[in-house]
């Protein structure tokens, strides 16, 4: 086949990068008038959301009043496709920084932190099923386990959020369903994930300026001063070598997600061999979660090759690698605005306007609670970065932290970032549980007791070691 770079192969030639360029200009729109508004640059609302918002209103105004042809302007099936791999890649390159030494903290107090987005991801799950059920039991015939997308769309983001709408669309249009379908198209999951990003920027800046006025949260100044050690921690590659060293860190990262497709194909075709449907939801549900493990074993064979003086330079640079998944987030976002279809959201309105409600009361009060418990010297930081990831991404808690702690003088940064590991551990058993919840009606309702379940073990874990009931008590001394 000849190629043509014109008109009459535009589609194919063209079709993906002016796609791409969209949502890059519109990213730029976004943090133009993020800048230009003060109460959008105040409550810290993200750029990639204010572009996503706009790229939407405009697609729909070409849709609606100028009758232009759907997918012609905005292709949403492109965008589901960058919301699903800018997930996986944004949380690959997070998982190749390699973990600094500093005002650490203690490890019981990461785990706490683990626990506390446990214990939300639960009371989120627990919620949301439940009153997805009564809906359902109302009669309106909605999908009695759409309300599991509340913890992944508030907790996970819109990437997942997108992928299980789309696998609960999927089954319940399969051949031989028996019960209601949903319809979703992964705009419901999507939908919930943006209302998530507004919802944090709101408490977020509500929750400043309260403790601001009480005088338990002093406004600090934002002069950062950066060092050399921040963009180059020593040992590393230089910039001027043969391959560029941005080039590196790519390559690294798509290293980490060709590994993690290699373990996705792995469980297909067990799937295939075996007749188990669960293997091959578990291979495509989770991509992130196979870049997270790929990336850790990657990042620990280059530290143990450097550390044997295999090799003389260190390769990963954190700085690069945040500015990695900086972008892929940024993606993940805009293009998951973009990909909502309005139409799809009329049947499910009311449902989405609860559930949301309901998750963001339910979640204030529990990481409020939670953290004036475990963090009591820096419960106001402990809060804004759980409340900010818990419902929208881990950016947003990161620069709601930012807000009171802008040289990161306390150790909940660090804390924040260690707790990830046992968070996974805490949040595993919903997104295990997450096709048993869809099945069937008696699979929703063993998942939605285990969950409420797990939810009252967090908590009771959090309130025993917030009174010390796990820590080592000195031996009295006995005097001679």
């Amino acid at each position: 086949m000849n190629w043509t770079f014109d008109l009459t192969q535009f589609q194919e030639v063209w079709g993906v990068i002016t796609q791409i360029g969209l949502l890059l200009l519109f990213l730029l729109l976004g943090n133009l008038i993020r800048r230009v508004v003060p109460f959008l640059r105040k409550g810290n609302v993200p750029s990639a959301l204010i572009g996503g918002l706009l790229l939407l209103c405009l697609d729909l105004f070409l849709v609606k009043v100028c009758n232009v042809p759907e997918n012609v302007f905005v292709n949403k099936r492109l965008m589901q496709i960058v919301t699903y791999h800018a997930l996986a890649i944004g949380f690959g390159a997070m998982s190749l920084k390699i973990a600094k030494k500093g005002n650490k903290g203690s490890f019981f107090k990461a785990v706490q932190n683990g626990a506390i987005t446990g214990g939300t991801y639960m009371l989120q799950a627990t919620l949301g099923i439940a009153l997805s059920l009564i809906f359902f039991a109302c009669g309106t015939g909605l999908f009695y386990d759409s309300g599991v997308l509340l913890p992944l769309g508030f907790g996970q983001g819109p990437g997942n959020a997108l992928t299980w709408d789309n696998n609960f669309t999927t089954l319940t249009h399969e051949p031989g369903w028996v019960g209601p379908t949903f319809n979703g198209q992964g705009s419901v999951g999507l939908t919930i994930a943006s209302i998530g990003f507004i919802v944090a920027s709101i408490v977020g800046v509500i929750y400043i300026n309260i403790f601001k006025h009480k005088h338990e949260i002093i406004a600090k100044e934002k002069a950062i001063t950066r060092s050399i050690e921040d963009f180059d921690e020593g040992d590393e590659i230089e910039d001027s070598e043969s391959v560029d060293k941005t080039s590196i860190q790519i390559a690294l990262v798509i290293l980490v997600y060709a590994a993690g497709l290699a373990i996705m194909v792995l469980f297909a075709y067990i799937s295939k061999w075996t007749g188990v449907k669960l293997f091959n939801d578990i291979a495509w549900g989770f991509n992130f979660i196979w870049c997270v493990i790929t990336a850790t074993v990657v990042k620990s064979i280059v530290k143990l090759l450097y550390s044997k003086k295999i090799i003389k330079r260190k390769y990963i640079n954190n700085y690069q690698m945040d500015r990695i998944s900086g972008f892929a987030f940024d993606m993940m976002i805009i293009a998951g605005v973009a990909a909502i279809d309005i139409s799809v959201l009329k049947e499910y309105a009311l449902f989405i306007v609860i559930v949301c409600l309901v998750g963001t009361l339910a979640t204030v009060l529990y990481v409020r609670m939670m953290c004036k418990r475990v963090f009591k010297d820096i419960q106001h930081e402990a809060f804004l970065v759980n409340f900010g990831t818990l419902t929208g991404t881990a950016s947003n808690g990161m620069i709601f932290l930012r807000e009171i702690d802008p040289n990161y003088e306390t150790p909940m940064s660090n804390i924040f970032v260690v707790s990830q590991l046992p968070a996974m551990i805490f949040v595993a058993p919903l997104l295990l549980l997450l096709n048993m919840s869809a099945k069937t009606m008696n699979g929703c309702y063993i998942a939605l007791g285990i969950f409420g379940g797990l939810f009252i073990l967090y908590t009771t874990f959090l309130i025993l070691a917030s009174k010390g009931v796990f820590h080592k008590k000195s031996k009295p001394v006995v005097e001679d």
